[in-house]
């Protein structure tokens, strides 16, 4: 079953059950997908990569807002924000772990040769496109610079 599918299948429940965070949550992300797939002015298909993508763009953003709303004392915005959040990050697959990234990293590092900041882009395109999906791109840049210092 598709990611899509899945979604849609979520959103009905949603539906059915009267749950509004869900419902919510699950209707941004649908519009996301719409939007993505639209953009290119054809009606194909995302594929998954382009999905997860999307998702943990959604999930981040919820996030990043809700840090925000914790900064200025407002816990009554920031927690449907976290529950939309936990929703949607029911559809991605399970993080990694730190230590399963930095050994990708190290694996990287030893293929390119790099030495130094200079080369993190190069690192970090390769990593990046390698772990897509399963870990978080601010956590990736985090120890790539640990290794390359």
């Amino acid at each position: 079953m598709s990611l899509t599918t899945k979604i849609m299948t979520a959103l009905k429940d949603a539906m059915r059950s009267k749950d509004q965070t869900a419902l919510t949550a699950l209707r941004a992300v649908k519009s996301a997908i719409l939007l993505a797939q639209t953009e290119t002015g054809s009606k194909e298909e995302l594929t998954e990569e382009q999905e997860l993508k999307i998702l943990q763009k959604q999930v981040k953003q919820r996030k990043d807002s809700a840090a925000i709303f914790l900064e200025q004392g407002r816990e009554d915005l920031a927690s449907p924000e976290l529950a939309e959040a936990e929703v949607i990050a029911q559809f991605l697959p399970e993080a990694m772990s730190e230590e399963a990234i930095a050994k990708v990293v190290e694996d990287v590092i030893a293929k390119t040769g790099a030495e130094g900041m200079k080369d993190m882009g190069k690192v970090m395109g390769m990593v990046s496109g390698q772990l897509a999906g399963k870990a978080d791109g601010k956590t990736i840049s985090t120890i790539v610079k640990d290794k390359l210092s």
